[in-house]
């Protein structure tokens, strides 16, 4: 059943597969106008000022975790009722749900790789222009660009799921009390970490955000079982 929910979301093939393809080269030809606007204000390709810009560039994170929210959310909110009448078991969707998330997550990663690689052998698309060779991805490093896009990914479909299982779970109030209560724990953490930031900064390790993204996506992932479980299909 868990399966069969995972193949009934990659049925929404262009929504899944393609459109994550078209926001990629919006945002990689945006980069590149961006890029010869800087030229031929004077900026160089190759100087320290203009990889340093170049690879500040946040755009591709940001289109795509907006996308990727809202893709989460319809994968509930929008395939739940009709995954039911199908005689999918509330739990079987919802794990579904979850190895679908990871199926996307690793697609994704795979593109962002690919390109990546590609940047790099063709010496930044022969032009010296940075698209994917960004700090946002890992600044060159695949070993950095595979757990970050895998697990943000993963993270914010996952985030994206919760939200459309509290909807369904309790209508417009649902998503309300639910973007309450995270900035709430949020706030409530960072004021307890407030005192000890200094040390804590001084200790940060990369693999902490790993592990968070690791725990983000249990917790949504289980939140979106358990508003499911009693959801009144509408």
């Amino acid at each position: 059943m868990t399966i069969s929910t995972a193949r009934l979301h990659f049925n929404k093939r262009e929504t899944t597969l393609v459109v994550p393809l078209y926001i990629t080269g919006l945002v990689a030809l945006v980069s590149v106008l961006i890029s010869l606007l800087y030229w031929r204000a004077g900026s160089l390709p190759g100087t320290d000022g203009w990889i340093e810009g170049s690879q500040a560039n946040p755009g591709i994170a940001y289109s795509l975790a907006g996308f990727l929210g809202y893709l989460g959310v319809q994968s509930v909110a929008t395939t739940f009722p009709f995954a039911l009448t199908l005689g999918e078991t509330r739990r079987g969707f919802a794990w579904g749900t979850v190895l679908w998330s990871a199926g996307v997550s690793a697609y994704l990663t795979l593109v962002l790789a690919v390109l990546l690689v590609l940047e790099g052998a063709t010496d930044r698309w022969f032009v010296g222009f940075y698209i994917f060779d960004v700090h946002v991805l890992g600044a060159g490093d695949l070993g950095l660009l595979i757990p970050t896009v895998f697990l943000g990914t993963w993270s914010v479909l996952s985030i994206g799921g919760a939200f459309g299982a509290s909807w369904i779970r309790y209508g417009a109030r649902g998503p309300q009390a639910l973007a309450v209560a995270v900035v709430v724990v949020l706030v409530l953490g960072l004021m307890a970490a407030l005192p000890a930031s200094t040390e804590i900064l001084a200790a940060f390790e990369m693999w902490w955000i790993a592990v968070a993204a690791v725990v983000v996506i249990a917790i949504a992932s289980i939140g979106t079982w358990l508003l499911l479980r009693s959801a009144t299909v509408r």
